[in-house]
């Protein structure tokens, strides 16, 4: 049977992503100088502002209105008519430490072991469909906001702007992808591109150096519908942190815990949770045990060991729930304080994973694959 499924990723210049980038930049800064830090910091982004606010405990010293001026720079917004002035916007500050009540639960917690920094649900995901084990259109509307970035970047289109979106349909024959059926891409760009020789560029630069092997007359390209996008960024829409968490995780393959993860140190099981269930999940399917896994794990807070552990493997495995939840267990690391450790989750890591998505990427280290016992 035939269906369609579709999954969307937005570019580095979002105002959304601008938002979980300054908030994670802020996490590294804090991390590399106290690898002990308590950091929940959230960031809004309109026009000429920026605002921070949020919870943080650390040793470290912090100029934060300079991180955030900074990651605008390099995101590459330069003025106020591209979206947003790094130099002249106003930076708000409104920073405060974490709360003793939440601090002590999460060193201590009910054995001696570092609890859980909240309660939650968290989910991983991972199928067969890629080489990365990750559902196919969220994988190419991923790479396809990359590749826009990266043509901007290195000025082969010089008229792009940093905001954009992707969206990919996928046309799936007997739970098999088999063609793109539509791309949707959203440029922002400046007022002097022909929107022909934008949209010819789109195809011939973007589109298919990443999905030429799917595309087939039939494959519709929308290519900014609207017919021009000149206003972006914070210009044109305000941006939050944790507004992304759809394209940060499978596209909407798989549930979602509803947890953000930027800004969040990895004592926040939305974040560190939500990477080991990446994990254990594509290393089940890695491992042959399956060819599409869901795993999901959850919390109380202050109490190190998951209130629960759930599997799906949707028809594809031979093995029982229970068989492959000890082999988790025997397998992985599932306690918060287990999966800091294992992953070095403590490390300045997260500002990279902040843009074209938490997982997929074979540079972090829940995405190794290992060998079960």
């Amino acid at each position: 049977m035939k269906k369609l499924f579709t999954s969307e990723s937005v570019t580095e210049g979002h105002p959304d992503k601008i938002c979980d980038q300054i908030s994670d930049a802020i996490l590294d800064e804090c991390l590399k100088q106290d690898p002990n830090s308590r950091v929940a910091i959230e960031t809004l982004v309109k026009s000429g502002l920026i605002v921070l606010a949020g919870e943080i405990s650390t040793k470290a010293t912090l100029d934060m209105e300079y991180i955030a001026r900074n990651t605008v720079k390099e995101i590459g917004y330069i003025s106020e008519k591209h979206g947003i002035n790094p130099s002249t916007c106003k930076v708000i500050v409104n920073v405060e430490k974490q709360s003793l009540d939440i601090s002590q639960g999460v060193d201590e917690g009910d054995t001696k072991e570092q609890g859980a920094g909240d309660q939650g649900m968290m989910f991983g995901f991972a199928a067969d469909e890629t080489k990365e084990l990750m559902p196919l259109p969220i994988s190419l509307a991923h790479k396809l906001t990359k590749k826009l970035a990266d043509v901007r970047k290195s000025n082969k289109l010089n008229y792009l702007r940093p905001d954009g979106k992707s969206q990919v349909t996928i046309e799936y024959d007997a739970d098999k992808p088999v063609r793109i059926h539509t791309i949707v891409l959203s440029t922002q760009h400046d007022e002097t591109i022909d929107y022909k020789k934008l949209k010819q560029d789109i195809i011939e630069e973007v589109i298919k150096p990443v999905c030429l092997n799917l595309l087939d007359a039939d494959t519709k390209f929308l290519i900014n519908p609207t017919g021009k996008f000149i206003l972006g960024g914070p210009y044109a829409d305000a941006g939050l942190t944790g507004r992304k968490i759809i394209v940060d995780t499978y596209g909407g393959m798989g549930r979602h815990g509803g947890g953000a993860f930027s800004g969040k140190d990895p004592s926040k099981v939305d974040r560190s949770a939500a990477y080991a269930t990446r994990f254990i999940a594509k290393n089940l399917v890695a491992n042959g045990l399956c060819k599409k896994c869901e795993v999901g794990l959850s919390y109380a807070i202050g109490v190190a060991e998951p209130v629960s552990i759930f599997v799906e493997t949707f028809g594809t495995s031979k093995l029982r729930e229970e068989e492959l939840i000890k082999i988790i267990k025997k397998n992985f690391p599932i306690k918060p304080a287990e999966i800091i450790d294992y992953f070095e989750l403590k490390s300045p890591i997260y500002k990279k994973t902040a843009s074209y998505g938490h997982f997929g990427n074979f540079d972090y280290p829940w995405e190794r694959i290992i060998e079960l016992q």
